[in-house]
């Protein structure tokens, strides 16, 4: 109680608090279907999902300030099952935000996103926000159509594993790493000592491998030559109007155009906006989000690229200013 009553005091001390609203959400109820704008005609009964991509791309449960989140890859295919058996959603618009995430979960997204479309017939556009990078620009890869704002930022096609040598702070800690260990690679990635030339080999021909998988998916995507691919696939990242002239993206545009767009392709010229939420959902336009603020509060620090369960993995990940 006493942390709680700091953290509130806080806020107050800054000067430019303006009040803060708690209100806890239901984060582990089904979903429900929230309506965001309703079709021009009311006798109309066609319907645009509208499916979010935000934040980090794991295939568990985020954490952050405020405590436990959901699962984004467990929550995606949950709101790709509701619009898959919803006979009156005609097609549906992914909105990414993201910086990308671990390999396995972007890649399951991704086959996600093919599955719907060819078990359901529905068209899915993308439509990138801020950021649309690595992962989340894989992911986009399995849609009919992408558009990008033209401030997006998106591209960063490459795989990265964040690993840390920590060898000279151990030795001021007077600290040894010291494993029991059934083989010489066992411990690969230990950060109380260097790295050896035979363990880097196998970490980078494991990157390799799924950076040519990463640069097949855009080939197929973008109908593009992998060698082309490879020489747009550097790592780097793009605006959302240098991603158009590099033939990544298809159109630049806004929300409402990819919503246009996929009712073009599902041949339907009316239809309500809607999205999927847990509890009881209100969104006032296209571009609202549904917070969800848990009751209890969590304050949890993660190093980039190490899980929340600690040891390092294989990121589809942008993220910069980071020391490598």
């Amino acid at each position: 109680m006493t942390r709680t009553l700091v953290f509130a005091a806080a806020f107050f001390l800054t000067g430019c608090f303006n009040g803060l609203l708690i209100k806890p959400t239901v984060v582990d109820g089904p979903l429900e279907e929230t309506l965001v704008m309703d079709a021009h005609h009311w006798t109309c009964r066609n319907k645009v999902a509208i499916i979010d991509i935000n934040g980090m791309i794991m295939n568990a449960r985020t954490s952050g300030l405020l405590g436990s989140g959901e699962n984004p890859m467990a929550l995606f295919r949950e709101r790709l099952d509701a619009a898959a058996d919803d006979s009156n959603v005609k097609a549906v618009v992914l909105r990414i935000n993201s910086p990308g995430g671990a390999v396995t979960a972007s890649d399951i997204m991704y086959q996600e996103v093919i599955h719907f479309r060819r078990e359901t017939h529905k068209p899915v556009v993308a439509c990138m926000m801020d950021v649309a990078a690595s992962g989340a620009y894989y992911i986009a890869m399995g849609c009919d159509r992408v558009y990008a704002h033209p401030s997006t930022v998106t591209g960063s096609i490459g795989v990265i594993m964040s690993l840390y040598n920590a060898t000279g702070l151990f030795a001021k800690l007077g600290i040894n790493s010291d494993p029991i260990k059934s083989g010489p690679n066992k411990d690969i990635g230990n950060p109380g000592r260097p790295m050896t030339q035979e363990e880097r080999a196998i970490l980078q021909g494991m990157v390799d491998n799924f950076y040519g998988q990463f640069v097949h998916v855009v080939a197929e995507g973008r109908q593009m030559p992998e060698d082309q691919v490879r020489r747009l696939a550097d790592g780097r990242v793009y605006t959302g109007a240098d991603a158009k002239k590099a033939g990544l993206v298809d159109e630049i545009g806004y929300l409402e155009d990819a919503i246009r767009d996929a009712m073009a392709q599902a041949r339907i010229k009316d239809a309500s906006i809607i999205a999927y939420d847990r509890g009881e959902g209100y969104r006032g336009s296209i571009y609202s989000a549904l917070p969800r603020i848990p009751s209890e509060i969590k304050v949890q620090f993660d190093l980039p690229g190490l899980t929340s369960q600690g040891g390092a993995a294989f990121m589809y990940l942008w993220e910069p200013g980071l020391p490598h």
